[in-house]
């Protein structure tokens, strides 16, 4: 009798054991979204973004420029040519994989005016591998972004 009940306790905190597991992963895959949220330096070094979350998605927009004033001349939309790249959103729609990858999203490049599909993966130190593309990811680039105030 003795060993039915030792048995039965064993399987009781297995299961605990298992069942706290199962939640730590789930409850942490919730909290990393928002890991991507902050500034970020632009690789030039002379820039930085802001990423932002807005209804579950995930959005950067250009919060420093070493020319505050230039327009997006190279939009090929003629109304936008002469608004401020500064203030600009230029990462749109990116949704979390649930492994450090936002993915579905695209990039606008105010250098040339064009718009790219892209990825995010967020590194272990914070900083971000931003990747354009055309079509598939193979064909692409990709730049890091450096995490501002990586402690918050």
């Amino acid at each position: 009798m003795k060993t039915q009940h030792t048995t039965t306790s064993l399987i009781k905190k297995i299961s605990l054991l298992l069942l706290f597991v199962l939640f730590s992963f789930i409850g942490g895959a919730q909290n990393k979204a928002g890991d991507i949220v902050g500034n970020y330096l632009v690789p030039s070094k002379d820039g930085a973004i802001q990423i932002y979350e807005k209804a579950g998605k995930y959005y950067g927009k250009i919060i420093l420029n070493k020319d505050p004033n230039k327009l997006d001349v190279n939009n090929p939309d003629k109304a936008k040519q002469t608004q401020k790249v500064l203030g600009m959103t230029i990462l749109n729609d990116f949704t979390f994989d649930g492994d450090d990858i936002w993915e579905n999203g695209t990039i606008y490049d105010p250098k040339n005016g064009k718009t790219y599909s892209c990825k995010i993966t967020r590194l272990a130190n914070g900083d971000l591998n931003i990747r354009g593309f055309m079509g598939i990811s193979l064909l692409g680039r990709t730049e890091t972004f450096t995490k501002l105030n990586p402690s918050k």
